[in-house]
């Protein structure tokens, strides 16, 4: 790993790439130091930081939501629009079919996941400043120096700040992407994470269990070594080309190989379940501050119900997490399109006749990793948050929804796949060398 970061930085090209990655990043770290007007620092500097639910919301932002800073809201609105676009693609024919028009139609579905994310933005920005205020009053703290509210224009301001800050992050990781290596989203996200790690450390130096520590540290190293073992593990099913004749000459049909892997579906699941879980949260947050008993009763026991610390909400996690990595993995693959694509090419699987038989063999070989892989991510998404929830760890809840499963998971990801990307650079250079 160091050698290839070393050979990257030899390379001009691949530097210049490497530094952009890293000068976006800084700006964006320098962003989340940026305070939308307005804020009552002080106020939100004497509240405690101890919360479930900002503290997974943070999980897009990098750093905690009370800071709100303008890019507090963070990429959470793009991946719900990401969300809405996936799901509508299995259900409206037109998108469908734009869906399958190559690079023009997968530039149309990002524009339209561009725009959706606009007012999706400023509905969150509005239920999160809404919910912050109703949540400090509770605790006899001012939010904001002006109460906040829709009508007034100082509220206005600090919902377009929250919601040109979420776009602004969007258009950054679409610069890492199109000028940088790797996934710019997931760079956000990875940048969020780690910029949190030293106060979530810091959080838990105050009281300090170092046989606490020690065990979180060596499960945490389990962990890492298991989800680098699971990634790139892979299905290869044997694929023969028979004989095919072009003019005169008799090609011989070559031996090759499809691989699938056990975890198509990377983070995705993950990303998707906690928006999913985080949406009726937020919504029922929103109204535990009204005026009408019934729905302030209904919205208390909502969040109550989904508590990212509670047993309903873990349970809900680990659900979805494995629906969506079954929901995700059969819309990037398809076995009928890839059997027919086999057919078109005179390619075979030995032992199964083309069309339909292949079809069907390359769905239940596909369900059956996916189920193993599935299992996998739910339980390391949610195994320690479920531990650190314990009474017996309770030193370690900061850690356990700061640096948990699901954030491991995310980091070690983004590393992988990045790494694979430099590899691959670095030998698309040295083919050249050979050509020339």
């Amino acid at each position: 790993m160091l050698q290839s970061m070393l050979n990257a930085f030899r390379a001009p090209d691949i530097r210049r790439r490497l530094l952009f990655v890293l000068g976006i990043l800084i700006v964006y770290r320098a962003l989340s130091h940026v305070l939308l007007p307005g804020i009552n620092t002080t106020g939100l500097n004497a509240t405690s930081t101890d919360n479930g639910f900002f503290g997974l919301l943070s999980l897009f932002s990098g750093g905690d939501v009370r800071r709100m800073s303008i890019v507090g809201l963070g990429l959470n609105p793009y991946i719900n629009a990401t969300i809405i676009m996936q799901i509508l693609q299995t259900t409206v024919p037109s998108l469908q079919a734009l869906s399958r028009e190559g690079e023009y139609g997968r530039n149309k579905i990002t524009s339209y996941q561009r725009w959706l994310s606009v007012p999706l933005a400023a509905l969150q920005a509005y239920g999160i400043l809404a919910y912050v205020q109703s949540d400090l009053q509770r605790q006899g703290i001012t939010a904001y120096t002006t109460p906040f509210s829709f009508e007034k224009f100082e509220s206005l301001t600090m919902i377009l700040g929250l919601t040109a800050g979420s776009i602004l992050l969007m258009w950054l990781g679409e610069l890492i992407t199109e000028k940088g290596i790797g996934n710019g989203i997931s760079f956000i996200i990875f940048a969020g994470i780690v910029s949190r790690v030293p106060q979530t450390l810091q959080f838990f130096l105050a009281s300090p269990n170092w046989l606490e520590l020690f065990a979180f540290g060596v499960v945490g190293l389990v962990i890492i070594f298991v989800i680098i073992f699971v990634q790139e593990g892979q299905r290869r099913i044997p694929i023969q080309y028979a004989n095919r004749v072009r003019g005169h000459r008799i090609y011989q049909g070559q031996s090759t190989f499809l691989p699938l892997r056990v975890n198509m579906a990377g983070v995705i699941p993950i990303i998707f379940a906690i928006s999913i879980l985080l949406f009726p949260y937020q919504i029922a947050t929103y109204f535990t501050a009204s005026n009408v008993g019934g729905v302030k009763s209904v919205a208390t026991a909502i969040t109550q119900i989904l508590d990212p610390r509670g047993p309903v909400y873990l349970t809900l996690y680990f659900f979805l997490t494995l629906g969506f990595a079954f929901f995700y993995t059969f819309i990037v693959f398809k076995p009928d399109e890839t059997a027919n694509n086999l057919r078109k090419q005179g390619g075979f699987i030995p032992g199964i006749r083309p069309g339909l038989p292949t079809e069907e063999y390359l769905r239940r070989v596909a369900f059956r990793i996916t189920l193993a892989g599935a299992i996998f991510v739910a339980s390391v998404a949610v195994l320690p948050m479920a531990v650190a929830a314990l009474p017996m760890f309770g030193n370690l809840n900061s850690l356990g929804v700061g640096i948990g499963g699901t954030s491991i998971l995310i980091v070690v990801s983004v590393v992988v796949e990045t790494m694979k990307q430099l590899e691959a650079q670095l030998m698309m250079r040295s083919y050249e060398g050979f050509i020339k």
